[in-house]
């Protein structure tokens, strides 16, 4: 059902770049294929909201709720439940949004800023990170297999229990990061920064050691990987 906020039309494929929408409910909306560049999301309530294919790319999301349960509104998940795969949103501010448990696969969140964010238990596989800023993002549980994260500042970030299967962190700033019982199976740390970082449970002999994987790392210790 098509409904309008502050004069702009909240439907699929609608044109909402550069809207106003800070601090509007738009949960459990159908947005999929809309054009949301630029537009104002600061603090919006977008539980439930369809955003797959939507075009999001210098968004501002500060603050914006897109968690995926909430007792009083868990019937809104029948539809769709806050699903965003294959979204893009290339350069968008999500610093302090709540994503937890988000279906982000395959989505396009290149030098996103995701700074304190929460994106515990979220599916990230196969996103595009690169350049992203995560410090202090919460991605404990989550499952990056396959993500694209070089060069990501992700200092103090909480990646434990994380899934990194296959998952390219070259160049990344993971210092202080905790990886405490994380996957790091086949993960890509050429040249990482994992200085004081919490490795406890983690099996570096999975990583290909003799294809460079490790070369040039910054190991908790400070010590340079061969």
């Amino acid at each position: 059902m098509q409904m309008e906020v502050n004069g702009y039309k909240i439907e699929p494929g609608a044109n909402l770049a550069g809207a106003h929408l800070k601090g509007e409910n738009l949960s459990g909306k159908n947005l999929e294929g809309a054009n949301l560049e630029g537009a104002n999301l600061r603090r919006a309530e977008l539980i439930g909201t369809n955003l797959r294919g939507a075009n999001l790319k210098g968004a501002n999301l500060e603050g914006a709720n897109l968690n995926s349960y909430n007792e009083a509104n868990h019937w809104m998940f029948e539809y769709d439940g806050k699903n965003v795969d294959d979204a893009f949103f290339m350069d968008t501010i999500l610093n302090h949004a709540d994503l937890s448990g988000a279906n982000l696969k395959d989505a396009d969140l290149t030098e996103a800023s995701l700074n304190d964010a929460n994106l515990k238990d979220a599916d990230l596989s196969g996103a595009n990170l690169s350049a992203a800023w995560l410090y202090d993002a919460n991605l404990s549980g989550s499952c990056l297999n396959g993500a694209n994260l070089s060069n990501a500042r992700m200092s103090r970030a909480n990646l434990s229990g994380a899934s990194l299967f296959l998952t390219d962190l070259r160049g990344a700033d993971l210092s202080g990061a905790n990886l405490t019982g994380t996957d790091l199976s086949e993960t890509h740390l050429h040249r990482a920064d994992l200085s004081g970082a919490n490795l406890t449970g983690v099996d570096l002999s999975e990583i290909h050691l003799d294809e460079g994987y490790l070369s040039g790392a910054t190991m908790p210790d400070g010590s340079i990987h061969d």
